[in-house]
């Protein structure tokens, strides 16, 4: 478990730069040494994407998708304050899991496919379905596909840059 402070420190950001980043993605703030390795896992993953010039409103349009689409399978009956994103950190099956949220869907998501009634709860059936509301898990992954391709590509755009950047700076700053 760790602290706001350790959390920034592990990042090499400010305290402040920390709070706003849970502040823009609405995530939940704890006391003392309440953040889990995974928080501390979500919030390198935002630092890392965001250096790679992935801009801040694509990665909160993303992670609003993915925990809808989370909400649509009823992962959020887990009981957790952080069930969105306690999966952060695990390396299992990494083409079975979501970009920022890290959860595993249980299927390959370059396939534009997902089991129609996927449920994780025992949850009671809702009076209408969730298709009938204007909700649909098929109709989220596919905007999370388009989403998560266009920030791929960007990555893929910056990358060199960044490699270049960095191999430059062990030659030429870097004692």
């Amino acid at each position: 478990m760790h602290t706001l402070a350790e959390m920034a420190k592990a990042l090499h950001r400010p305290v402040i730069v920390v709070t706003g980043l849970q502040t823009r993605f609405g995530l939940p703030t704890m006391a003392g040494a309440g953040y889990s390795a995974a928080y501390l896992a979500l919030l390198e993953k935002l630092v890392h994407l965001r250096r790679l010039n992935v801009p801040e409103e694509a990665l909160r349009d993303l992670w609003l998708i993915e925990k809808k689409l989370l909400c649509l399978l009823h992962v959020d009956t887990a009981g957790s304050t952080t069930w969105f994103l306690d999966s952060c950190g695990l390396k299992t099956h990494a083409k079975r899991r979501l970009l920022l949220t890290n959860h595993d869907v249980g299927t390959d998501l370059r396939i534009a496919k997902l089991q129609p009634g996927l449920d994780f709860s025992e949850a009671p059936p809702e009076l209408f379905p969730g298709s009938d509301m204007g909700e649909d898990a098929l109709r989220a992954l596919v905007e999370y596909k388009r989403l998560h391709a266009r920030i791929r590509s960007e990555v893929a755009t910056e990358l060199p840059q960044v490699q270049a950047a960095a191999l430059w700076a062990r030659r030429c700053v870097v004692p």
